[in-house]
């Protein structure tokens, strides 16, 4: 059967569509054209604004930072030449490294560097935490700038090298000085690849093109660090929702690589010897349910732990991912195999012991106010969680009601903190990667900063000095230590819940090679055949 007969018809006609645009271009031009379907549609460009992990993704191609996370998990220099610590590790001196442009051509300054952290900081969780250590940040010339602390902190240079969410990208200081509680619409940036505003088409296609004027650094490329060698001239997302539609157009060569291929799936993939399955990201991803404790019923302590009592992580990864070869129960919140992995705290928790659930929430005066639970209906990798939480809560007790919308509405509402009949929410899931939660500070779900933190909104004065601890700790051993403590506080007052770890393999063809073993997935080094 030929791929457009077995797609049906109305996705022939879409089929088809691609395939003419595909015939459309020269044939040389197409060898350094890379058409990718990712996991969302792009529908918000500033990263800043957003966690989403579709619009950390554009950020990459566009944007670049001063640090970067390696392979290995080390933070190494990237726009940065050389950098100084001062003696009582209160002054950090950077040096921009030679022949930094921004896509408009002039040239990044320390005053652009500057005012980006600063955005960052006022957004990002890890961003916040280094802000309230930081007593200025101030140009020396146009090349080297400083931040000088109050007291000493040891995460300076892995806030400033974060590998996701929100990553502290460098964007021109015109562009970065702007609310950072308002949404930027200028993409210009200084990394290997430029946005076609022109060519943006929400719900169909996003383009991104060679920096010309791009200088890499001359390391080998190493995970988010090192040289971002742009061998392709030309990025191309493509939006097609279907999942079997985006699969036979990748068996069919009309598309290049697939981000992500639903698990239940990849057994039609791995048939198929012209595409191969290459998991990029080893230590995989977390399923977390969020809590809003801004409204009844989560508003209580009390009665988030009874729903901590109520899940169980297996349910929700059979549900979703299926296959046991992509996925691992683990209660630690730190992820398993990391030096953070722990279960302090855990005891009772994500067992399903519905009666106990049932008679903790009777003990704290539930009286059956309706969890609004917002539903993702697009994403497959999120598209049954919502589902198996809403059967776990009800039968430990709680009255829900699952609202279905689309991921990038979702993101959109997570903000909003109005009364949940009145637009806002009282619980959402979503999933980290692991790079983001490796400790404390980095996992932005624990920051329990009130009104500062990420959505839900914890506010909780015995997390944020055990997350300040953590941050002033040097030893290894006692940082270790505190992390059980902050896991072990986090179950005690439910600031999230973590529903297991899964793992994702990006399908792709086998003639596209230089794919780096990153947690985000990245467009330098990649070569097409």
């Amino acid at each position: 059967m030929s791929f457009v007969r077995s797609l049906g018809l109305a996705a022939a006609g879409a089929a088809l569509a691609l395939g003419a645009g595909f015939a459309a271009a020269p044939a040389a031009a197409q060898q350094k054209t890379l058409k990718v379907v990712m996991h969302s549609d792009l529908k918000i460009l500033d990263p800043i604004w957003t966690t989403a992990y579709i619009v950390r993704n554009h950020g990459y191609l566009v944007y670049d930072t001063l640090f970067a996370m390696d392979e290995k998990l080390e933070l190494k220099p990237q726009m940065v030449e050389r950098y100084s610590v001062s003696p009582d590790n209160l002054t950090y001196t950077f040096t921009l490294r030679d022949g930094l442009e921004w896509h408009d051509g002039t040239p990044v300054t320390s005053e652009d560097c500057i005012a980006s952290i600063k955005r960052w900081g006022a957004r990002d969780s890890m961003g916040q935490k280094l802000m309230t250590f930081t007593k200025e940040m101030k140009a020396v010339d146009a090349k080297t700038f400083q931040l000088v602390l109050n007291e000493p902190y040891g995460l300076v240079i892995m806030s400033l090298g974060k590998p996701s969410s929100n990553v502290p990208f460098m964007m021109p200081k015109r562009v970065a000085d702007g609310n950072p509680m308002e949404q930027l619409s200028d993409t210009t940036g200084s990394g290997p690849f430029v946005f076609k505003k022109d060519e943006w088409k929400p719900g169909e296609k996003q383009v991104w093109v060679k920096n010309p004027k791009y200088k890499p650094r001359s390391e080998p490329a190493s995970g988010m660090a090192g040289g971002k060698v742009a061998h392709l001239d030309r990025v191309e997302w493509l939006w097609i929702a279907d999942h079997q539609s985006a699969i036979n157009a990748l068996l069919a060569g009309e598309i290049d690589m697939m981000e992500t291929p639903p698990h239940d799936l990849l057994k039609v993939i791995e048939k198929d010897k012209n595409v191969k399955l290459v998991n990029t990201n080893p230590l995989g991803n977390q399923y977390t349910f969020r809590f809003n404790w801004t409204h009844p019923p989560f508003d209580k302590a009390a009665i988030r732990r009874a729903a901590l009592v109520a899940f169980n992580q297996k349910d929700f990864l059979d549900a979703v991912i299926g296959d046991p070869k992509y996925y691992r129960v683990c209660k630690a919140m730190f992820v398993c195999d990391t030096p953070n992995e722990t279960m302090a705290g855990m005891d009772g928790i994500y067992d399903s012991r519905f009666e106990d659930s049932k008679r903790m929430l009777k003990e704290a005066g539930y009286d059956g106010t309706p969890v609004l639970l917002m539903h993702s209906t697009d994403l497959h990798v999120l598209t049954n969680l919502a589902p198996v939480a809403k059967s776990l809560l009800e039968r430990g007790g709680f009255n829900v009601n699952m609202v279905s919308m689309d991921w990038q509405t979702l993101v959109a509402r997570r903000t909003k903190k109005e009364l949940p009949a009145q637009g806002g929410w009282n619980a959402f899931l979503t999933s980290w990667v692991a790079a983001d939660i490796l400790n404390p500070v980095m996992a932005g779900f624990f920051n329990s900063g009130c009104d500062k933190a990420m959505f839900g909104w914890p506010c909780d004065e015995r997390m944020e000095k055990l997350r300040d601890d953590y941050s002033r700790e040097t030893d290894a051993a006692k940082q270790k230590a505190l992390v059980a403590q902050v896991q072990a506080r986090a179950m005690e007052i439910g600031t999230h819940a973590n529903l297991g770890q899964w793992y994702q393999p990006i399908a792709m063809r086998t003639n596209i090679e230089g794919m780096l073993t990153a947690p985000v997935p990245v467009f330098w080094n990649i070569v097409k055949k």
